[in-house]
């Protein structure tokens, strides 16, 4: 690692380090290219040092041929010890209560090395000798058993567990015990840790993590493979110390624990709040995701549809079209397997996948994916169903069926003017035009729009446009709660601030609430039909907030919202039910997970878009017609020609 990398890290918020499940042990630390530094900065709260008595010093080695007087004892790990834990106030990292533990591995005789290091220690008693201080453990040559007494009491020494996991020590030793670390090849010799251990392998680690917690102590096991598989396979097992030659990778999948996993039911959660600044404009005021929150007892009910109609050749006379923001394969994936592999969506039997590159970039935003998803014309990033520079605007699939006659209406989960619902009444070369685009509410045909973005209306405009009156001259009743849109006939504009907050366990059925409203109130005002699009906008957020636990509640939501669809597709007979994403955010990776718990593990290589392709779904007449592999102004060119056909 390049010396500017390690200061890098020296400088990572310790909050990423918070909810960290277990304590890494910086193994062999002085072959690191920083020693001390490179495992200190990824908060190790274990490091290990092989020490010779050589040429009376305390050096730092792995074998008598490699010593050399500069990398001493003192100099590579005591001298920065006692810097950092005076310079912290009395701890060994700013804003954290951990305790370092120092292994100090004998390597010469255990006399007279193990009273050099106890003499060079003991200079420092705040740092090495107190309760609150570093703690000092022992391994290597270690003394017999017996003698652990003939030690001052801050000396700690490392247990270690026979094959036959016999306790030898008396009580008294064992109190002298830091820890048991042993040769995990004594249990295991055939996982590589790749995959699943044997059974008996299997068996055989769990009775010596069990015999060292039956004694009261954490485990360690050393001369064990590495990598993602094993560090969470000795997670699940309850290995209190991992073992790592890679602090920085390893340090990386246990960082920000909480917002890595999901799990059905009650669990512990970091406080706090998980959120971004790097929303656009209409977004950026987003509040963020409050982590004790983001949980649910129990997985959610889902919608098996009746396929009567699916796939057939009849006329289509709705087309409901949803959006999830930010959604890919594995956003999907992620809520299925923690609601024991059943979703809604993955009911839906006629799958397809779209490209969303925009015509100027290779990787899409809401603006330019959803452009084209609204409009059917190629798109620009940052553009609102326009072309390059904004002097062209492209008719959207709302103009279209309002000109067949046809109600339409859109709804998202977010604000209003945000780059997805915008595309649908709106124009503008720069999404972050928020009052242009709010303006084209003042001439819309849109019979509903509805969404978060009170502030657009009620706050005075710094133009001096009355928004409001406007709005209700162009016949719109404006409403604030989206939950009785069904109950005003006519034109409707609904801003409820509810709708840009975050889903929980209690508002987890909103949208799908709000959908059904919508789908009553177009279906019953308009005999020729009605176009509606539902954005799920969340799921967007959380793949920029790295926020894997809201983005499995907000797909689970966009799930419930999916089946009402499904729902009236299937009481109608002439429904069409498109499902897809604008693009994929955050380039989610689902590393493993527990189907009995609905326990998924899974982060994010980002913290923006990636041109990952996404699925689309289909469902009712025509929907055979999206399969395939295509791009995304496909998707409204074949809506547009099933409708007419």
């Amino acid at each position: 690692m390049k010396r500017f990398l390690v200061l890098a890290a020296l400088l990572c918020p310790l909050a990423l380090f918070a909810q960290r499940p277990v304590i890494l042990h910086s193994h062999n630390d002085y072959e690191r290219t920083a020693p001390f530094w490179e495992a200190y900065s990824q908060h190790c709260s274990s490091i290990e040092a092989d020490v010779f008595w050589q040429d009376d010093q305390l050096l730092v080695g792995h074998e008598v041929a490699h010593l050399t007087p500069e990398r001493n004892f003192r100099a590579m790990y005591v001298d920065p010890i006692v810097s950092m834990f005076r310079q912290n106030g009395g701890h060994m990292w700013k804003g954290s209560d951990d305790t370092l533990i120092l292994m100090v591995e004998l390597k010469s005789s255990t006399e007279p090395t193990l009273s050099e290091v106890v003499k060079l220690l003991g200079e420092y008693p705040d740092v090495f000798c107190s309760d609150h201080g570093v703690k000092v453990v022992i391994t290597g040559n270690t003394p017999d058993y017996k003698d652990f007494a003939s030690y001052p009491h801050w000396v700690f020494f490392d247990g270690d567990l026979n094959a036959d996991l016999v306790i030898r020590y008396t009580p008294d030793e064992l109190a002298r015990v830091g820890m048991f670390s042993t040769n995990f090849r004594k249990f295991a010799q055939k996982w590589n840790g790749k995959g699943r251990m044997i059974d008996p392998e299997l068996d055989a680690v769990n009775a010596a993590i069990a015999a060292a917690h039956a004694a009261g102590k954490p485990i360690r096991f050393w001369n064990a493979p590495e990598g993602t598989t094993t560090y969470f396979t000795f997670w699940k097992l309850g290995v209190d110390i991992i073992n790592t030659d890679k602090p920085a990778v390893a340090s990386l999948f246990f960082d920000d624990w909480g917002n890595k996993n999901f799990i059905i039911g009650k669990h512990e959660v970091q406080a706090g709040v998980t959120g971004t600044k790097k929303l656009d404009k209409a977004t950026r005021d987003f509040s963020g995701f409050q982590n004790e929150r983001l949980q649910l007892s129990k997985r959610i009910p889902t919608y098996t549809p009746t396929y009567r109609n699916d796939g057939s050749a009849k006329k289509i006379k709705n087309v409901i079209f949803l959006i999830g923001d930010g959604m890919g394969i594995n956003q999907v994936m992620a809520g299925a397997y923690a609601n024991d592999r059943d979703l809604s969506l993955l009911k839906i039997k006629n799958i397809g996948i779209q490209f969303y590159n925009p015509n100027d970039d290779f990787i899409g935003d809401s603006a330019s994916g959803g452009s084209a998803l609204a409009t059917g014309e190629v798109s620009w990033t940052r553009h609102i169903a326009s072309n390059k520079d904004g002097s062209e605007e492209y008719p959207a699939l709302t103009d279209y069926f309002k000109g067949l006659g046809k109600a339409t209406g859109v709804v998202t989960l977010g604000d209003v003017a945000d780059a997805t619902p915008a595309v649908f009444y709106g124009h503008t070369s720069e999404r972050d035009s928020t009052d242009k685009i709010t303006r084209y509410w003042l001439t819309s045909d849109v019979d509903l729009i509805c969404g978060s973005g009170r502030d657009y209306i009620e706050d005075p405009r710094a133009d001096g446009v009355d928004m409001l009156s406007g709005i209700k001259a162009n016949g719109y009743s404006y409403l604030t709660d989206a939950l009785t849109v069904d109950r005003t006939p006519g034109k409707v504009i609904c801003l409820d601030n509810r709708m840009g907050a975050y889903a929980t366990e209690e508002t987890l059925d909103f949208l799908a609430n709000i959908t059904r409203a919508s789908i009553d109130k177009l279906s019953k005002e308009s005999k020729k039909g009605f176009f509606l699009m539902v954005e799920g906008a969340k799921i967007d957020y959380a793949g920029h907030s790295d926020c894997f636990p809201a983005s499995v509640i907000e797909q689970l939501g966009f799930d419930l919202a999916v089946a009402e669809a499904l729902r009236f597709a299937d009481s109608n007979g002439e429904t069409l039910v498109v499902v897809t994403a604008d693009h994929e955010t955050g380039g989610l990776t689902i590393l493993d997970g527990d189907l009995e718990t609905g326990h998924v593990l899974a982060v994010y290589n980002s913290d923006d878009h990636t041109p990952t392709v996404v699925p689309v779904f289909a469902y009712g007449p025509g929907s055979r017609e999206f399969t395939g592999t295509y791009i995304n102004i496909e998707i409204p060119r074949t809506i547009k020609r099933l409708v007419t056909k």
